[in-house]
């Protein structure tokens, strides 16, 4: 198995809930302080031997200080000089598909073939923020992906006439490293986009969901494959969830409470209720919408344990948490966020994993 750190670089001050939040309430100094703060913690992650650090893309709120994950990659190249730098990943229909081909291009060429390319849906709430329609959220990612691919591996110039999309000459400088071109993800909790993963042989996230949920969904994903001829391998299942590793069980739980973390979540896409709705209305989440109401569901940290959304306690204990999402989902790769926003804490539960599980994780 490998482990990956991923940092959405958390506004480490207070700041109103809901979506979207008022620019006022933005500190600059607690802002610089987040974002150093983030870049050290992967720079940790790097030297204590995960294998991925991981950004991603969010937009107008504390939750995520990187609404281009471009940029912090950029930042991270000369910061991460092992690991491999997950981008999970921009949010492709609402960008501009060959300018997110050409910032992926140059990554490769920063990292020496370092970059895993992440292409994303997001979060129902991201298509307020450059006025796309969610329901066109669907069609609109794979023509990119398609285009995205051609860009990366076409040797001449070539026109696109698409639905969504028209460029009279793509020529893409810089190529990219790897070949045909970087390790490629996507978000696949719901049946429409397990079966477009496996129609284009890529790798499967899954994230902000349950351990039952996750794995009947990494199962419809592997018949569909087999159906079309192929196999995902192991790496080819990613597993995103939080966690926090103390020296027993009883002082990573008295860090939840002590932090707040352990009282119930909300998840991001509830963060706007009238969003939320619009999206359940307009398709957005496909034949799994009944299922997403289940995957944000607010639970304390007791009951994510329970659902398999977030490993907690002493090394031990997160170990027996660990083998239940490999065996249960099959996942290759566990994506892993920090979930109690105290520094010092943060870091000695990075230190603990690093130390601890890292070893007997690439064991198995």
């Amino acid at each position: 198995m490998k482990a990956a750190l991923f940092n959405p670089i958390r506004y480490s001050g207070s700041s109103p809930a809901g979506w979207p939040v008022a620019p006022s309430s933005y500190d600059l100094e607690i802002g610089q302080r987040s974002m150093l703060g983030g870049l050290e913690n992967l720079r940790l992650a790097d030297e204590l031997g995960f294998d991925w650090v991981t950004v991603a893309e969010h937009h107008y709120a504390g939750f995520s200080l990187t609404p281009n994950p471009m940029v912090l990659a950029g930042a991270l190249t000369q910061v991460v000089k092992r690991a491999k730098i997950a981008l999970l990943g921009p949010t492709i229909p609402i960008l501009n598909p060959i300018r997110v081909a050409e910032e992926y291009a140059m990554l490769d060429n920063l990292t020496g073939g370092r970059v895993i390319a992440g292409l994303l849906r997001g979060t129902p709430n991201e298509y307020v923020t450059y006025n796309i329609n969610p329901a066109e959220s669907r069609d609109r990612f794979e023509e990119a992906l398609a285009l995205i691919r051609r860009a990366w591996t076409e040797p001449e110039p070539f026109g696109w006439q698409g639905r969504f999309y028209q460029y009279r000459s793509v020529a893409v400088w810089p190529r990219v490293v790897q070949s045909p071109y970087p390790s490629l993800y996507m978000s696949g909790s719901s049946p429409e986009s397990g079966a477009m993963a496996a129609r284009n042989r890529i790798g499967l996230g899954l994230a902000f969901t349950t351990v039952p949920l996750a794995s009947q969904a990494a199962k419809f994903y592997r018949e569909e494959a087999d159906k079309l001829g192929w196999q995902p391998s192991t790496d080819q299942v990613l597993y995103r969830m939080g966690f926090h590793v103390a020296e027993t069980d009883e002082q990573a739980m008295t860090d939840m409470v002590e932090s707040g973390a352990a009282k119930p979540n909300v998840g991001l896409t509830m963060a706007n209720k009238a969003v939320l709705a619009g999206a359940m209305s307009s398709g957005y989440f496909g034949k799994a919408a009944e299922e997403q109401k289940e995957r944000v569901a607010p639970r304390d940290a007791t009951e994510r344990v329970e659902k398999g959304q977030i490993l907690l306690g002493s090394p031990e204990t997160v170990w027996k948490q660990i083998c239940r999402v490999r065996d249960e989902v099959g996942a290759g790769v566990l994506d892993l966020f920090p979930i109690v926003p105290i520094a010092d804490r943060t870091r000695r539960s990075i230190e603990l994993f690093g130390a601890k599980l890292l070893p007997r994780l690439h064991e198995n």
